[in-house]
């Protein structure tokens, strides 16, 4: 199976529930030298996990991973996880910015789509999940790029299922709402943490491996008749 944006956050403890299921990895990263060491380490241990150093701003370079992809045998489930945010003002949104978060958030995910689902076809079997957000539901200022993207994401989800559910490849997203995980304690003190679990009505953030356990169903073989839904992972958040 393959997951993008794998070595960190919700991407390394999708790696891990799924590992655990019995899968074998193809995962992506964007630091060389991080991939590098996860492989070095996953070969030490013996776990059934590839890294492949994918900058997805790099059009050539996604070129050659879709390649890759395509030339691959099987792959029953793939998650689109991998995605940045650049907060910014509607106003003041820079055109890098723009085009870095068009092409690592929503082209890369359609690119993929489309060259898993015709190794899925083949093979007549296929489950996609597409990782999202709240702020594809609700939003807030300084997101409306975010926003933007990531409803883009879940019109992949929307479009892709109706047409591949006759190949049984079904297509779902997955919208986590706040998470705690490395890069939110990095950019959040204590006491902002304590906040931001306060607004959810359960009284906290989410923990990664509870945005995987859901991601694991609905790619799992026992889910056999959802598709096109915007799962959304937030402990009640979007309806306070």
């Amino acid at each position: 199976m393959l997951i993008t944006g794998a070595t960190r956050g919700i991407g390394a403890a999708l790696a891990d529930a799924f590992e655990e299921a019995g899968a074998s990895l193809l995962l992506t990263g964007t630091d060389a030298a991080q991939c590098d060491e996860l492989n070095q380490a996953a070969a030490r241990a013996g776990r059934s996990r590839v890294y492949m150093n994918v900058d997805f701003t790099d059009h050539d370079g996604l070129s050659q991973f879709l390649g890759e992809i395509q030339r691959t045998g099987r792959i029953d489930v793939c998650v689109n996880n991998a995605g940045i945010n650049r907060l910014n003002h509607i106003e003041n949104i820079a055109d890098e910015d723009l085009q870095a978060m068009l092409d690592v958030d929503l082209r890369a995910p359609i690119l993929i789509t489309k060259a898993v689902a015709a190794v899925m076809g083949r093979a007549g079997y296929g489950r996609i999940v597409n990782v999202g957000s709240i702020w594809n539901t609700v939003s807030k200022p300084r997101r409306t790029l975010y926003s933007a993207v990531k409803a883009g994401v879940h019109g992949l989800t929307i479009g892709s299922a109706v047409e591949l559910a006759a190949k049984d490849i079904l297509v779902n997203t997955v919208s986590p709402g706040f998470v705690m995980t490395d890069l939110t304690r990095q950019n959040n003190t204590d006491a902002q943490i304590k906040e931001l679990g306060g607004q959810v009505p359960v009284g906290r953030l989410a923990q990664p491996a509870e945005i995987a356990n859901v991601v694991l169903f609905l790619a799992s073989s026992s889910n056999t008749y959802v598709t096109g839904q915007n799962i959304i992972v937030d402990g009640g958040f979007t309806h306070v």
